[in-house]
């Protein structure tokens, strides 16, 4: 027997005349008991009116805009609950409905359909809190110590034993400390060149790789002070939504249950595995293939390897492993290394590493990898390469892939795209009003540094704070040899555009303190609007060029004109004047370099 309910506004304290900013569910939609069906916004809060009976939308009695109050009916359903209201009577919230939630702006509408969210499991919590943050990179920390410190109940979902997620424990952080002993075998090598000879380097694997581990554990032992200090709860495991306001965490300890009233997904990425190659799984596959986590455990210096992806990762662990003795090649699917930048920037790095005697071959894939005794045989669809080859190990770097299918995100009602990113609005906000998305798992780019950001931004608005992401400009940075840093608009990006740009680009063979160094290659290129001089892109090459592009993004978001660059006093001799000597190059006023005037 079925049974017509209407769901009505529940009491929502001393207000009156609140308008509707979403709508959750349509006529036809199922719904189940407590999924709510639409969210309303005062000064002081957003919240959603939950269904108070599982059944069918009839009729919704409300739409976008319109102002509701206690008692205003929102939807008439047909329910077959025998429990719930009939015709006439008033819904209230369940204990397991989503707490209301600090105003926001409202959600956009979201190209993958929104998932049916499933009802509460109804079973006791093992942990509740206000805010949970799914993932502890530098995202997830990020976003559960700003939670903290704005005085919300924290609790920290982490799969690795340590903080840190990917980025601290198997990315960025021991990469860079690779890259760093890399650099030092280089300079060394380089010291002959002004009569300083070290020798050849002799490597202690072992000791390079505590190294390494010293230094994240360094990091990871300070964010757990850190979580401490700020009363963050920090559960292990890995999480999975279980329902719109739960998710269990199952870890060494067991599974368990985590109540929560907000949440912060920042569960990242994962390496993409081209199913062409002979990966682990269980007891088949090959461990000589692998990933950029494997490629960081460092077991051990292979005489070959194979590089199959250009980009930045793939560059960077060519860079560590050509340093410390293997002989590197790279195969790019596409007509450059690290496609995205402007070509420009990329051929000092294509240069020094054809020196280094580092093969590189573009427009290849590999259309065949078989594990044999002798090593991984790949076979080439490419002109450059030989049909096949074999190598002691093979890196697979072909890009990361978002975790947004791996944490059963429809439970939550929260919408998930095909390839596995979550979509959200510029408060960082899901479709599904309290739950929040941040880093890899939203979309690109999938950098630690813009994760970072969001993740702050999300805590605070989840917190009450009127803010939205408005971030002009990302910066990029490839830590290889040199390092490759851009920011804003490109070159290509411009000329595809129909953009009318200006161009100041500083050699650094005019920089003192390059030819001091010994690395002439550099430059520093700054891209202007045409009409009113203002920078909007840069890109730079040479060593320390991550650290040189902070400048410029800050010149950007400032919204600086070609003077104001120009005219700032840079500390002479250094890398960084190549900055103020990049916009006197365009603004014809250099003194540093001869351009003879345009006739």
């Amino acid at each position: 027997m079925t049974t017509m309910v209407e769901v009505k506004v529940p009491d929502i304290g001393d207000f009156e005349g609140i308008p509707v900013i979403e709508i959750l569910v349509k006529p036809g939609d199922t719904v189940a008991k407590d999924q709510g069906l639409v969210t309303l916004e005062s000064d002081k809060a957003t919240m959603e009116v939950p269904s108070s009976a599982a059944g069918v939308v009839k009729e919704l009695k409300v739409k976008l805009g319109d102002s509701v109050s206690e008692g205003s009916v929102i939807a008439v359903l047909e329910s077959a609950d025998s429990t719930a209201a009939v015709v006439g009577g008033a819904s209230a919230p369940s204990p397991a409905a989503p707490a209301p939630a600090p105003a926001a702006a409202p959600a956009p509408a979201v190209a993958s359909p929104a998932p049916t969210a499933a009802a509460s499991s109804g079973r006791k919590a093992d942990i509740e809190c206000r805010m949970l943050v799914l993932g502890a990179g530098p995202g997830g920390y990020t976003a559960a110590f700003r939670s903290a410190d704005l005085g919300l109940d924290t609790v920290l979902v982490e799969r690795y034993a340590a903080l840190g997620g990917v980025c601290l424990n198997v990315g960025c952080i021991p990469s860079k400390a690779l890259l760093h002993a890399a650099n030092v075998i280089d300079e060394a090598a380089h010291a002959k060149d002004y009569g300083i000879d070290f020798g050849a380097p002799k490597i202690a694997l072992d000791t390079l790789r505590g190294y390494k581990e010293k230094v994240v554990g360094q990091l990871t032992k300070g964010l757990s002070g850190m979580a401490k200090q700020r009363k963050v709860r920090v559960v292990q495991g890995a999480g999975r939504f279980v329902s719109p306001n739960e998710i269990e965490v199952a870890g060494d300890a067991g599974t368990q249950l985590v109540r929560f009233e907000q949440c912060i997904i920042a569960a990242g990425s994962q390496p993409v595995k081209l199913p062409a190659f002979p990966w682990v799984n269980g007891d088949v596959g090959d461990p000589r293939v692998m990933d950029s986590t494997d490629a960081l455990e460092l077991k051990d210096i292979p005489k070959s390897l194979l590089v199959v992806g250009g980009g930045i990762i793939g560059l960077e662990m060519a860079t560590v492993y050509r340093a410390l003795g293997s002989a590197v090649t790279v195969v790019e699917f596409m007509d450059q290394i690290m496609p995205g930048a402007d070509a420009d920037l990329i051929k000092p790095l294509a240069d020094r590493l054809k020196k280094q005697g580092v093969a590189i071959h573009l427009k290849t894939k590999v259309v065949e990898a078989k594990a044999t005794k002798a090593g991984i045989v790949c076979g080439f669809d490419g002109a450059s390469i030989p049909a096949s080859d074999t190598y002691e190990r093979v890196l697979v770097a072909v890009g990361r892939a978002p975790n947004g299918k791996k944490i059963d995100a429809d439970k939550a009602g929260v919408a998930v795209t095909e390839r596995g990113f979550i979509e959200v609005d510029r408060q960082m906000r899901t479709n599904v009003p309290h739950i929040f998305a941040i880093g890899d798992i939203i979309g690109q780019p999938m950098l630690a540094h813009k994760a970072t950001h969001e993740g702050k931004l999300a805590a605070e608005v989840a917190a009450g704070e009127k803010k939205e992401w408005v971030a002009r400009v990302i910066p990029s940075v490839a830590y290889t040899d040199p390092e490759i840093a851009w920011v804003g608009v490109t070159e290509t990006e411009a000329k595809a555009k129909g953009l009318k740009i200006g161009v100041g680009k500083f050699p650094w063979a005019a920089s003192g303190r390059a030819i001091g160094i010994g690395r002439t290659e550099g430059f520093t290129k700054l891209i202007f609007d045409e009409a009113s001089h203002r920078i909007i892109g840069a890109g730079i090459v040479g060593v320390h060029a991550g650290d040189l592009i902070a400048e410029v993004a800050l010149a950007i978001e400032m919204g600086c004109e070609v003077a104001d660059i120009g005219h700032t006093i840079h500390p002479h001799p250094t890398l960084s004047e190549s900055v103020g000597m990049a916009a006197e190059v365009f603004d014809g006023t250099i003194t540093d370099l001869y351009i003879p005037k345009k006739k």
